[in-house]
C-alpha cells in the first residue's frame, strides 16, 4: 500500500501542532502542508490534491463543511472538531470519519486505517486489468456503536440504506450492523466485482443471490429485493455475462 498524502486545516495553531505530531509518527502518511487560514488552504488544496484532509469545522471565512464541498473527488475528508453535533452533517459530504477533540492518537490511527482501506479499494478498482491482478481487500472497517469494527467482505449478504444510516446484513449475525454512511460510500468500499446496487436502497452480494424471478425480484438472505428501472440494465448485463453459453 502506498503512503497517503495529507493536509491539515485548523484555525487553532495548537490543534495543528498536535495533528502534525500524529502524522509525523505515522509511517503511512506524508504531510504536504498545514494551514490555519481556510482561504489560504483552498488555494493550496487546488494544486496539492492530497489523499486526505484533516479538517476542522468551525473556522472563520470558510467553515469546514463549506470547504469540504469545494474539494475534488480524489481528496477524502476526516473532520476534526470539538462539536459532536456536526457528526450527522459530516456524512452529507461523504467524510471518511469524524474525530472529536481532544483527539487521542489511537482514534487518529483508527481513522487512518479506515482511509487506507478506502484508498486500497479505490486504487484497485481504478487500476487497469493486467495479467497479474492484485487481490481485493478481504475486510473493511465500519463504525458500530461508537467503535470501529473490522468485517469480512465475504460475510456481507446485502446492505440496506435508510436516511442517514446503512445496515449491513451479515452471515452469522442475528441483527444487522448499523452505521452512519451513505450508500454511495458503501458502493465505493465494496468491490464492484462482487457487489451491485440494484435499487436506491439496496446493495447485494452477487454470490449470495439464491434466485431471481421473472419480475426482477432477487431472493437473498431473508429478503426479497426488487431491481428497479435505474439499475436493471447493469444487472441484466451481469446476468448475461454470468450465464453466457449456459
Amino acid at each position: 500500500m502506498r503512503n497517503l498524502t495529507c493536509v491539515i486545516v485548523d484555525d487553532e495553531p495548537l490543534a495543528v501542532k498536535l495533528m502534525e505530531s500524529f502524522v509525523n509518527k505515522t509511517p503511512e502518511l506524508t504531510l504536504l502542508g498545514s494551514y490555519t487560514d481556510s482561504v489560504e488552504a483552498v488555494t493550496a488544496l487546488k494544486s496539492q490534491s492530497p489523499d486526505l484532509l484533516f479538517l476542522d469545522i468551525q473556522m472563520p471565512d470558510i467553515n469546514g463543511m463549506e470547504l469540504a464541498r469545494m474539494l475534488g473527488d480524489h481528496t477524502r475528508v476526516i473532520f476534526t472538531t470539538a462539536f459532536k453535533e456536526y457528526a450527522f452533517e459530516s456524512y452529507e459530504v461523504s467524510a471518511l470519519d469524524f474525530l472529536l477533540k481532544p483527539i487521542r492518537y489511537n482514534k487518529f490511527l483508527a481513522a487512518v486505517e479506515k482511509a487506507k482501506q478506502w484508498f486500497q479499494l479505490t486504487d484497485n478498482s481504478q487500476q487497469e486489468t493486467t495479467t497479474e491482478t492484485k487481490p481485493e481487500a478481504e475486510t473493511i472497517y465500519i463504525k458500530v456503536d461508537g467503535e470501529y469494527r473490522q468485517i469480512t467482505i465475504a460475510q456481507v449478504v446485502y446492505v440496506c440504506g435508510m436516511k442517514d444510516y446503512v445496515m449491513f446484513y451479515m452471515d452469522g449475525e442475528r441483527k444487522p450492523l448499523i452505521t452512519h454512511l451513505t450508500m454511495k460510500s458503501v458502493e465505493e468500499m465494496l468491490p464492484s466485482s462482487r457487489f451491485m446496487r440494484v435499487n436506491r436502497s439496496y446493495i447485494v452480494s452477487l454470490n449470495k443471490i439464491r434466485s431471481i424471478d421473472r419480475n426482477d425480484c432477487i431472493y437473498i438472505g431473508d429478503e426479497i429485493i426488487h431491481v428497479t428501472d435505474a439499475y436493471r440494465e447493469k444487472f441484466n448485463q451481469y446476468l448475461n455475462a454470468r450465464f453466457a453459453g449456459n
